[in-house]
């Protein structure tokens, strides 16, 4: 930038994921000038527990926050925002963390949002069939807060529930931090804990699941004072949040968004004139914003409300102001890759050659893929292997925790070709549930032209034409990789008053880098995995139905 003059204001965006904390310093034209990322701890004290700690992830936050304003002038920084994963914060009156588990150990009070611990709260709650349930696809998941508060309640009375002040999303956790402001974001609340965005709680769901100490007190322990994502919070950063961070105290500080969410926002306005796509001349709703690591999330929006079987939403203002917003999902996919990966027997050799090469594992992998493929393209090499990828249950279309995993055709050799081979299948796998659930958003009202992509497993580019093939549909990946960070870095311009709306923001600070178009020769063998990938899960459900005959 030597030579240019430095754009004036700039801003912060602090984005909590499931295995680290990132921050990025972002102009006001959308650029990141400084990322720092760091580590944060998890802890699976049993099967299905995963938990963490907020005061981990709120130093790890001071650490990486610190370091992108190194050598900044603080009074350029004009605004704040964070993203976080939809984990349950438990805090007590005093705003102490108490334990969110059978050991009594208040550091870990966070259960995290891929926890799996209320299975048998869900389904009682999904027994029910209360109205609210139509807004999260007609079932609710055991990754919404609900279900997490009720086994709370029936398994940690004395420890956690009844000492209790405040249940917080981690989102909502951050800015409260921050600025002492006990609000909460829309998007949380409407997202994972059945607020309305225009008739508020509803006292009788409460009551009927059995949280009725909610209703006493008037929501104060999850909620009773609701903002819009962007909207500044109180007097901003307090002094001691500014010393912990490294800021100036009163910069702006925004209402907050989930993570997805935030990265929907860093995607889905960008301005694509002059790349030859269809959704240029399409309103914005023909746009599908896919946020993919750990985790994929399919964000899509539209003017009016939309309901989908087994895909969440339809939340009103959740994510863009004035639209609907329906949210599929999938609840493994970077982690789901891994696992496939390093549990194989070539794994250690992969590990070799790959640290030879100065290349990471999935670069290895996917130059491996060009050199054994042959003349035939290289997704035709699973031609007699195929994956179901819901190892950890399937969270939309089917909304079904109880189904599992499959490979079909296995074979007894187990060398590094065999490997990439069932890498690719399960990268396809992933982008064949991504088809999945856009033809359910389509069957419902939706009309989806083109992709957004970000998040980590968009850099690989095997994953991006993977989907761009099997779904048919252009892929758009941002210039900037870190397009969660730019969303939270959008709230913070939006907190500070510099830009008018959200959507204005948007269109400044978001910016197409790549399109990925498909490859339309290869339709056809894609419509064959489609059809093998959809009998793989009826055979799945005949031979449970078999097996839970009595």
């Amino acid at each position: 930038m030597s030579g240019e003059q430095k754009p004036e204001r700039y801003y912060v965006g602090v984005d909590v994921g499931t295995g680290s904390v990132r921050a990025a310093l972002v102009d006001q034209s959308g650029v990141l000038l400084a990322f720092a990322d760091q580590p944060i701890k998890k802890w699976e004290p049993q099967f299905n527990h995963h938990e963490q700690s907020s005061e981990d992830i709120w130093a790890a936050c001071c650490v990486v926050t610190k370091k992108v304003v190194q050598g900044i002038d603080l009074n350029q920084i004009r605004g704040l925002g964070f993203d976080a994963t939809c984990s349950l914060v438990v805090l007590d009156k005093q705003f102490h963390p108490l334990p969110v588990n059978q050991e009594g150990d208040s550091h870990r009070n966070v259960i995290m949002w891929l926890d799996h611990r209320a299975v048998i709260q869900v389904n009682r709650i999904n027994e029910t069939k209360h109205s609210v349930l139509q807004y999260v696809g007609g079932v609710m998941s055991v990754e919404m807060q609900a279900p997490k508060l009720l086994w709370l309640k029936e398994n940690l009375r004395e420890t956690c529930w009844d000492k209790a002040g405040h249940f917080f999303d981690l989102p909502d956790f951050l800015s409260w931090k921050a600025t002492g402001v006990t609000a909460r974001s829309l998007c949380s609340l409407v997202c994972k804990w059945t607020y309305s965005a225009e008739k508020g709680w509803d006292d009788s769901f409460w009551k009927m699941i059995g949280l009725e100490d909610f209703v006493a007190d008037n929501y104060s322990k999850i909620g009773n004072q609701v903002l819009p994502p962007g909207a500044s919070l109180g007097n901003g950063l307090t002094p001691e949040a500014a010393r912990d961070l490294g800021l100036l105290p009163g910069i702006a500080v925004a209402a907050s968004l989930i993570d997805a969410h935030a990265g929907g926002l860093g995607v889905i306005g960008a301005d694509v004139r002059g790349h030859g796509l269809v959704c240029e001349g399409q309103p914005v709703t023909s746009r599908l914003a896919v946020i993919c690591g750990t985790s994929s999330c399919h964000m899509g929006i539209s003017k009016d409300p939309i309901f989908v079987p087994g895909v969440w939403g339809p939340y009103f203002s959740a994510m863009l102001p004035g639209f609907w917003l329906n949210e599929g999902g999938q609840s493994v996919t970077g982690k789901l890759i891994d696992h496939m990966v390093q549990g194989h027997a070539a794994f250690p050799e992969l590990q070799v050659k790959a640290t030879a090469r100065c290349q990471s594992i999935y670069a290895y992998l996917n130059s491996h893929l060009d050199l054994i493929k042959k003349a035939q393209p290289v997704g035709f090499l699973t031609v007699d292997l195929h994956v179901w990828p819901d190892f950890h249950g399937n969270r939309s279309p089917l909304a079904d925790l109880t189904l599992k995993g499959m490979v079909t055709g296995l074979k007894l050799s187990q060398d590094l070709d065999d490997l990439a081979i069932l890498y690719l299948a399960t990268v396809q796998a992933i982008a064949l549930g991504t088809r999945f659930i856009i033809e359910a958003m389509e069957a419902a009202g939706h009309s989806i032209s083109t992709l957004f992509l970000c998040g980590g497993l968009s850099k690989n580019p095997l994953f991006v034409q993977m989907h761009a093939d099997i779904t048919g549909m252009p892929v758009v990946l941002s210039q900037e990789v870190e397009s969660v960070l730019v969303g939270a870095a959008i709230l913070g311009a939006c907190a500070s008053g510099d830009f008018a709306s959200v959507q204005e923001a948007m269109a400044k600070m978001s910016k197409v880098g790549k399109v990925v178009f498909p490859r339309l020769q290869d339709k056809k063998y894609y419509d064959k995995k489609y059809q093998v990938f959809l009998k793989l899960v009826e055979h799945q459900k005949e031979y449970l139905a078999i097996m839970n005959d009595d």
